[in-house]
Order: C-alpha cells, then sequence, then structure tokens
C-alpha cells in the first residue's frame, strides 16, 4: 500500500463551502480525479451537494432521491453484486462496469463509521497503468485488447480494462468478484494488475461527515471488512462540468502501447480504439465457454 508524506484525505480535501468549491473540485477532478470533502453529515446535505456536482442517475439499490445507503444489512450477500451490503471486504472495482456507459462521478460519505475496521481503499488507474508499463508493455497492451473482460451478469458488458480514447487519454474499468470472466488472452497478466493495485492503494478511514468524490473512469475503490454499524451514502451521475475522456498515461506509455502504433499480440486487434471494434472470435467473450475465463470470489455493489 502506498504511503505519503501527507494523509491522503488532507490532500486532496476541498472547502464545500467555498465560493469556488465547483470550480475547484472541477479542476482537481481534471487533474487528479480525487477530491475529499467534510461536513456532509445528513442525508439531506449529501445529496444537495451531489446535485450541485452532477446529474445524479439512479442506481438498482438507490431510493427515491438517487442515493443508495450502504450498511451491512445482516443478510446473506454471498451472491455476486451484493457484498457491499455485508460486512467483509470488497475488491477493487470501478462502479457499474457491466453497463455500457458508467457513471463519471462517484461520491461516497461517510454517515457512522465502524466500530473497527471499514477502511475505503483508493488505487489511481493513472499510476497502476504507468507502474505496469515499467514492468514492460505486454501486460498492459493485453489489457487494453477489446472485448477480453465480460463484467456483469447475462445482461453485462463485453469490454477490455483499459480503454483508449480519441484524446490519447486511457480510462479504466474492472472489477473482480463473480460477475467478472477474462479471455486467456488477459488472465497470465491479473496477478500483476492486482499486485498494482494492492501497492497503489490509499487509505481513508473516514469519519461522520467525510467522504470521497471520485472519477469513475480513474479511480478504483475498495473497502476493508468491519465490525459494528458502518453506513454510508453513496451517489453516482453524470458532472455537470467537461472532464477529459480519461487519464493521460506518461509519454512513454504513448509509443509504447498506444493502439495506433503499437502491433499487437496473435489474436488481438491491432487498433483497440473506440469505433474499431472487428474482433476475432477467439477474442470475443459474449458466447465463449465459462471454462475459457477466471472467475474471483469477492463480490461488489
Amino acid at each position: 500500500m502506498r504511503r505519503a508524506s501527507v494523509q491522503p484525505f488532507a490532500r486532496h480535501l476541498v472547502d464545500i463551502t467555498s465560493p469556488a468549491a465547483s470550480d475547484d473540485i472541477a479542476r482537481r477532478l481534471g487533474e487528479d480525479g480525487l477530491v475529499t470533502v467534510a461536513g456532509l453529515t445528513s442525508r439531506t446535505a449529501v445529496l444537495s451537494f451531489a446535485s450541485r456536482i452532477m446529474t445524479v442517475v439512479p442506481h438498482r439499490d438507490s431510493e427515491a432521491d438517487g442515493l443508495t445507503t450502504i450498511r451491512n444489512t445482516d443478510l446473506p450477500v454471498s451472491r455476486p453484486g451484493f457484498a457491499g451490503f455485508g460486512a467483509g471486504e470488497l475488491a477493487p472495482h470501478t462502479d457499474r462496469s457491466g453497463i455500457p456507459a458508467p457513471p463519471r462521478l462517484m461520491l461516497l460519505v461517510c454517515a457512522q463509521p465502524a466500530e473497527a475496521g471499514g477502511r475505503s481503499l483508493l488505487a489511481d488507474g493513472q499510476r497502476i497503468y504507468n507502474e505496469m508499463l515499467q514492468s514492460g508493455s505486454d501486460a498492459v497492451r493485453a489489457l487494453s485488447m477489446p472485448r477480453t473482460a465480460y463484467f456483469g451478469a447475462g445482461d453485462g458488458h463485453a469490454t477490455e480494462v483499459f480503454t483508449w480514447h480519441d484524446d490519447a487519454t486511457v480510462s479504466v474499468r474492472l472489477r473482480l468478484d463473480g460477475l467478472a470472466r477474462f479471455s486467456p488472452l488477459v488472465q497470465p497478466y491479473l496477478p500483476q494488475l492486482r499486485s498494482a493495485i494492492t501497492r497503489e492503494q490509499l487509505s481513508l478511514p473516514l469519519l461522520t461527515g467525510q467522504g470521497y468524490l471520485l472519477d469513475n473512469r480513474r479511480w478504483l475503490h475498495a473497502r476493508t471488512s468491519f465490525i459494528g454499524s458502518r453506513m454510508c451514502w453513496r451517489a453516482l451521475g453524470e458532472a455537470r462540468f467537461d472532464l477529459p475522456q480519461g487519464f493521460a498515461p506518461e509519454p512513454t506509455a504513448i509509443g509504447a502501447t498506444s493502439p495506433q502504433s503499437t502491433p499487437s499480440p496473435p489474436g488481438a486487434l491491432a487498433c483497440p480504439t473506440s469505433g474499431q471494434r472487428p474482433l476475432p472470435k477467439s477474442v470475443v467473450l459474449q458466447s465463449a465457454p465459462r471454462t475459457q475465463m477466471s472467475t474471483a470470489s469477492r463480490s461488489t455493489v
């Protein structure tokens, strides 16, 4: 886990009462993809703040106002996709990975901290991407091949972990639970991906009213297991300001892994961009048998 001289919460904190807060948040999200907030001690306050920053979109588990209450329901949560409502740990993930266009922003605010545990763990996709690139471009290139991952159930989405965009930026999409399946082309690189995520994680032990707002195309989030009545409010939505399509990789990454300049390994598409996706049948996961895909053990919400 990454250590920093300044605590992560303080380093990314924005004063939401400032007249310039909205502009500051837009700038920081564009640059770093993450801000932390404090003073949101009620559901009404969380919804008001979320509505200033994003157009809130509903989720399967949200209430009528668009917010989702995340707490331990004491119900069985062995079903993939529902572990957020238990007290166990959550694997690193981006939200709504199993739909074609996941919401851009995710806000999580602590209403009541746990008696023990329940820390939020955040990992910057830009740092993960660049770190993996330093170890060689094969892993990054494989994880960027179109339709080498399938996230969700029968109505899920075939995609890739890293997606290159027309503005030369990259976005990340991931889950590592029972609703994640991967092509054999990608499976050898999953341990390297998991290790990079773990090394880059920042720990946020949130107190009442504290939270974080992240770019869901850049940051992965996770949670440690906990004891007690931990409760959080979550909002998902689309930003009310312009953001780049993804994060900017290191300049060396563009030459090493750009789909426009790098030959792909056998069986892969040479140009993994959003507008060019003719694929060999061996790469398409929608009809591939389960025996050709790896499945992790933990669930996300």
